[in-house]
C-alpha cells in the first residue's frame, strides 16, 4: 500500500519537502521523522490544499472546530466560520456537524483552504438512528465515505473499549463521559454487550485508512470531563490501549496523533503529556486545552490557553481551539474568532518554548518596534495587529499610548539612553 509513510521510507516526497520549506527543517530529516510517526501530514490525495505539518520540530498548530447542531443548523453560518478561523491564524478545521444533510455540508467546507477532519460516528447515530444501534457495517462505511470525500483526518475512539468501560464502572466519575465520541461507544457496547468494533477490527479500520492515506487521530474519549475527575482509572485504560494502537498504525502505514487529555490541573499537565508521548513513542499530541479549571464558563477559551502553553512546553503539538461558549452553547462568528486568536496565542507561545527561531525573532522585531515606538512595525509584528491598531486609535493618532502619553517612559529612558548626534 503506498501511503506517505511509505515514500518517505524511500525518499522525500513533494509535500515533505514543501513542510521542511515552510518549517525550516531539513527535508531528510522531516521524511525521516514522518516514516517514525513524529510528524504526520493530513493531506488526502484527493484534494488539494495548503499544506500542514504537525508534530517534532514543526510550529505548533491551532485547529478550529465548527459544525452544525438540531438547536442551531445553518450550514452557511458554518463555512462562514470557517472561514473566520482561517483568517484569524488556524491552521485546520474540523467539521461536527449532527444535523442537516451532512455529506453537503461537509462537501462546502472541503473547498476551504485548509486540512479538514471529521468524526465519522456522528454521522453514524444518525444514519443508523441511535447510538444502541450502530453496527459495523455502519460504522465502516460511513469512514470510507469521508475519505472518498476528501477528509484528511478522522478522530476515531478506537481505545473506548470493554476495558475502559469496565474501568470506568469500576472507578465511577463524577462527570461519566463526555466525550460525545465516546458516550456513543459506551452506548453501543452497552446495548449489544459486544466489543467496540473500532478496536475488534482495528486492523481492518488501518486497511481503509491505508487505502486513502488518511491521518487517524485516535480519540480520548475517556478523557476527564471535570477537574475532580483527573486521576481516575479509565483515562490510564485508555492511555495504554492508545499506545498499542499508536504502534500498530505505523506498523501498518498508517499517519497517526493522539488526542487528550481533557480536563486536568495544571500541575498534572506535564506527565499526562510526556506519559502519552512515551506511550505512542512520539506521536504528535492533539489537546482541547487542557482545560485546568471547570469555574470561568465564559472564558473557558482562557483556561484551555493556560492549559495549551503548559501542555506544549512538555511536548504537545496540536491545539484545539476552545470558545468563549465552550459547555455553555453553540459557538457564533464571534466565538470562533476570539476562540480561534487565544488558541493562536497559546500556540506561539508554544513555539517559543521550543526555541522556534522564527517566533523569537518576531518577539525581537516587536521589541524594537516598541523602543522606537513605531506603531507601524508594532502592528506588523503583532499576532493580531488589526485588533490592536483599533485599540491604540480610538484616542487618537499618538506618539506614544494615552495611558502615559508625555509620561512616557520608553521614550523617557530611549533618550536618555541615545547617544548625541554628531551633527
Amino acid at each position: 500500500m503506498h501511503t506517505l509513510i511509505t515514500a518517505c521510507l524511500n525518499g522525500v516526497p513533494p509535500e515533505v519537502e514543501a513542510i521542511a520549506r515552510d518549517e525550516g527543517l531539513n527535508p531528510h530529516h522531516a521524511a525521516k521523522a514522518v516514516a517514525r510517526g513524529r510528524i504526520v501530514i493530513p493531506a488526502n490525495p484527493r484534494r488539494p490544499h495548503r499544506l500542514c505539518a504537525i508534530g517534532e520540530g514543526c510550529r505548533v498548530r491551532v485547529n478550529v472546530n465548527v459544525g452544525t447542531s438540531a438547536n442551531l443548523c445553518d450550514p452557511d453560518l458554518e463555512v462562514a466560520k470557517g472561514r473566520a478561523a482561517l483568517a484569524q491564524g488556524a491552521d485546520a478545521l474540523m467539521d461536527l456537524s449532527t444535523a442537516g444533510d451532512l455529506e453537503e455540508i461537509r462537501k462546502q467546507l472541503l473547498t476551504l483552504d485548509a486540512p479538514l477532519g471529521t468524526v465519522p460516528i456522528y454521522e453514524a447515530v444518525r444514519r443508523a438512528g441511535s447510538a444502541a444501534d450502530i453496527d459495523a457495517d455502519t460504522l465502516f462505511s460511513v469512514i470510507r465515505d469521508h475519505c472518498r470525500q476528501g477528509v484528511d483526518f478522522l478522530t476515531l475512539h478506537c481505545g473506548v473499549n470493554r476495558e475502559a468501560f469496565d474501568a470506568l464502572k469500576l472507578d465511577p466519575r463524577v462527570m461519566g463521559v463526555v466525550s460525545r465520541g465516546g458516550a456513543f461507544h459506551v452506548a453501543m457496547m452497552a446495548a449489544t454487550g459486544e466489543e467496540n468494533p473500532l478496536y475488534a477490527e482495528y486492523d481492518y479500520l488501518l486497511e481503509i485508512l491505508a487505502e486513502y492515506d488518511v491521518v487517524i487521530s485516535l480519540g480520548d474519549g475517556m478523557r476527564p470531563g471535570a477537574f475532580v475527575d483527573a486521576t481516575r482509572l479509565a483515562k490510564a485504560t485508555e492511555y495504554l490501549t492508545l499506545g498499542r494502537l499508536a504502534r500498530r498504525a505505523l506498523s501498518a502505514g498508517v499517519q497517526r496523533m493522539i488526542e487528550g487529555p481533557g480536563h486536568i490541573p495544571v500541575d498534572q499537565i506535564g506527565y499526562n503529556v510526556q506519559m502519552l508521548k512515551e506511550l505512542t513513542e512520539g506521536a504528535p499530541l492533539y489537546l482541547l486545552g487542557p482545560l485546568v479549571t471547570d469555574l470561568a464558563p465564559g472564558y473557558d477559551h482562557v483556561v484551555a490557553a493556560i492549559g495549551g502553553a503548559v501542555a506544549c512546553q512538555n511536548g504537545a503539538d496540536f491545539l484545539c481551539m476552545v470558545s468563549p461558549s465552550e459547555h455553555l452553547a453553540l459557538p457564533r462568528l464571534e466565538d470562533i474568532e476570539e476562540g480561534t486568536r487565544v488558541a493562536r496565542i497559546a500556540a506561539h507561545v508554544g513555539d517559543l518554548l521550543r526555541n522556534n527561531t522564527a517566533s523569537r525573532n518576531r518577539e525581537y522585531r516587536m521589541a524594537e518596534a516598541r523602543r522606537s515606538l513605531d506603531w507601524d512595525a508594532q502592528f506588523e509584528a503583532a499576532l493580531f495587529g488589526d485588533v490592536a491598531r483599533k485599540i491604540h486609535e480610538r484616542d487618537g493618532d499618538l506618539d506614544t499610548c494615552s495611558m502615559c502619553g508625555d509620561l512616557c517612559a520608553v521614550k523617557m529612558v530611549r533618550d536618555i539612553l541615545t547617544p548625541p548626534s554628531d551633527d
